[in-house]
């Protein structure tokens, strides 16, 4: 029985003003768009067709355009107020792997990474909300989007709840593009010249998001539209006059003159060879050597083994044919009575690989039920995850994107975490050293959700916290079991470390009129209470550029803790005292230090500002590392 509540069409009078755009839908559909509370009519196209010759086209174009593009693009372009605390207890082989998995709204991470990761990034895969009304879907907060994130799942007292978006709203692709667009914009920044972005996508979205993405990358940079086949079966849905039974794929280079000049990635081989004739260059394959009706060759006779001739156009050059019928590369079917056919020897053809097309079959890059079957294995229960992607659609995807090893490898939706398996598979199977970054929400899991209870219920079994994020690490643990399992010789990357987007550590100043005297007190200190050294340096190695896997070394020096990142790039000091008589012996310490790491570039040094007992001791350690070549000093 369904409790009504106040926000029920039955408990309300008529809507009116719906009604009348109802009616208007019904017979001008083309007039009703979204507006900025919902549904609204465009009154120019309206007057448009009923013949109303005031109407101009002077502000036509084309494009895609909706109620808060600009304000999408202007959120791209804010600053990030964030930053990535470490979570090595929640990791795998912290010390050692050069993986990340960070929780977080993907909007804030993409901003915090573009110092640090921007033009690094081979290939870009994302499996973002399809907008079926039921995923989630929420709107940024321009104003404050880290209070907004932590409120929405619940790490602070805010009262906000994660909801759908309905196609009940009047804004229901507005609401969606606004999620999207500035995300696809921060992610062009992090692409490499020769980068390529792939995108899943349904029927209901793939139009809109096609305008969207050459809107941020180019129309010139589209690469392609695969449509793969996500079923292995016929369904029969009566409801519906065609079965669904693939997904999209939108891709796009960064720079496709650049990307073809780095090379065009190759799917694995396939197809059947033999050796029926036992060739002694092993087995080989066979294609015709006459031209097809749509293609121009060289026209000459040929005379087969029975005398047959054939009078074609065809591949190569007369010259070529012969050289080819010496080497025995010619074949003629049918009882030597055939056209002729070329050799294709298996070496040849594996180094050449295989040209994928836009048509992606369930047989090479699974399906959806296989999926479920693998995940259901790995998990050891069934359905935690909703139809999460295959490893083989993914591994196609890093084939055709040709990621070789070293390259990185991101997914800001990162969801059952697909990707960073098919990674690690990867690497194994061939030895590689390819690196992912994946960023999840922790979005909140409902144990009375009918279709969330399965999920929420694993986590309450892994004694986890309820959020999707807390499925994906634990699915890239036992994925990474599995892997070594399978390949006990391998000893390259298994690991990745855990982030988890919060607040900066860095104290703001907001003083309270009525306890004027205790908000200066607190301003003394720059930094926040309950924050670590760790998730200090983290930020500092953020903002100043570096890598998150950067190797970190730490030392005592004058009794204090001095941090050296990226062979001396980054040195970071941050005692909480520091006096008059520990000045000295301090900075000649971190001189010694220094010089033993001889970094590449300049060094910036980094102490807390609260620590120095006064501007003596703050002034002389600063004098005694610029007199020794390190002039970037600063406090935090």
């Amino acid at each position: 029985m369904k409790k009504l509540t106040p926000a029920d069409a039955e408990t309300r009078s008529t809507d009116t003003v719906a009604e009348n755009i109802a009616k208007l839908k019904a017979l001008f559909p083309e007039i009703v768009t979204e507006g900025p509370t919902g549904a609204a009519v465009n009154v120019d196209t309206l007057k448009g067709l009923v013949g109303d010759g005031t109407v101009t086209d002077a502000e036509e174009k084309y494009g895609l355009n909706w109620h808060g593009k600009r304000r999408a693009r202007q959120l791209a372009l804010m600053p990030s107020t964030g930053t990535l605390r470490p979570c090595p207890k929640e990791s795998v082989d912290w010390d050692k792997t050069q993986n990340l998995m960070i929780e977080g709204d993907n909007l804030e991470v993409l901003k915090l990474l573009q110092k640090s990761y921007a033009g690094k990034v081979k290939l870009i895969y994302i499996d973002p909300p399809y907008n079926t009304g039921d995923d989630f879907v929420y709107s940024d907060d321009f104003q404050d989007n880290i209070r907004n994130y932590l409120e929405l799942t619940g790490q602070v007292a805010g009262g906000q709840k994660v909801i759908s978006n309905t196609e009940a709203s009047g804004r229901f692709h507005t609401d969606w593009l606004n999620m999207m667009y500035p995300r696809l914009k921060l992610a062009r920044n992090l692409l490499r010249p020769d980068g390529l972005i792939f995108v899943s996508i349904d029927d209901g979205e793939v139009g809109h998001l096609k305008l969207a993405m050459s809107d941020v990358f180019g129309d010139d940079n589209f690469e392609g539209h695969i449509h793969w086949r996500r079923r292995h079966n016929q369904p029969n849905d009566p409801t519906k006059m065609l079965a669904l039974v693939t997904e999209h794929v939108l891709v796009y280079a960064r720079d496709k003159s650049a990307y073809k000049a780095a090379g065009v990635g190759k799917l694995a081989l396939t197809g059947e060879f033999s050796n029926p004739d036992g060739d002694s260059r092993g087995d080989w394959a066979s294609k015709p050597w006459k031209v097809g009706a749509d293609q121009s060759g060289s026209r000459y006779k040929i005379t087969t083994p029975t005398g047959k001739v054939y009078d074609e156009d065809w591949m190569g050059e007369e010259a070529t044919f012969k050289a080819l019928l010496a080497d025995k590369r010619m074949i003629f079917p049918d009882k030597g009575n055939g056209a002729p056919r070329k050799k294709y020897f298996r070496s040849e053809r594996e180094q050449e690989g295989q040209c994928a097309t836009n048509w992606w079959p369930h047989e090479m890059f699974g399906h959806n039920q296989g999926a479920n079957s693998a995940m259901e294995a790995l998990l050891g229960e069934k359905n935690v995850f909703s139809n999460p992607k295959p490893i083989e659609l993914i591994d196609g995807i890093l084939s055709v994107g040709n990621v070789k090893s070293n390259d990185l490898v991101l997914d800001f939706f990162a969801g059952s975490g697909t990707t960073g398996h098919a990674v690690m598979a990867g690497n194994a199977a061939d030895g590689g050293k390819r690196r992912y970054i994946l960023v999840q929400l922790p979005e909140p899991l409902d144990p009375e959700s009918k279709d969330q209870k399965v999920a929420a219920d694993y986590c309450d079994k892994l004694k986890k916290p309820r959020n999707i994020a807390e499925l994906t690490k634990e699915r890239l643990r036992r994925a990474a079991k599995k892997i070594k399992e399978e390949n006990q010789e391998f000893t390259g990357d298994l690991g990745f470390r855990v982030f988890k987007l919060d607040s900066t550590n860095i104290q703001e100043w907001e003083p309270k009129r009525e306890e004027l005297e205790a908000s200066l007190l607190t301003a003394v200190e720059h930094l926040k209470t309950g924050r670590s050294e760790a998730d200090i340096v983290y930020e500092l190695l953020l903002k100043l550029g570096l890598d998150l896997c950067v190797p970190i070394e730490k030392r005592a020096i004058a009794g204090k803790d001095v941090h050296a990142i990226g062979r001396g790039v980054l040195i970071v000091c941050l005692a909480e005292k520091i006096t008059r008589d520990d000045f000295e012996p301090l900075g000649q310490g971190i001189v010694k230090w220094h010089k033993t790491l001889a970094p590449a570039g300049d060094t910036t040094c980094v102490f807390r500002d609260s620590a120095f007992a006064d501007d003596v001791a703050k002034t002389n350690l600063a004098a005694i590392l610029s007199q020794n070549g390190i002039a970037n000093v600063r406090s935090l």
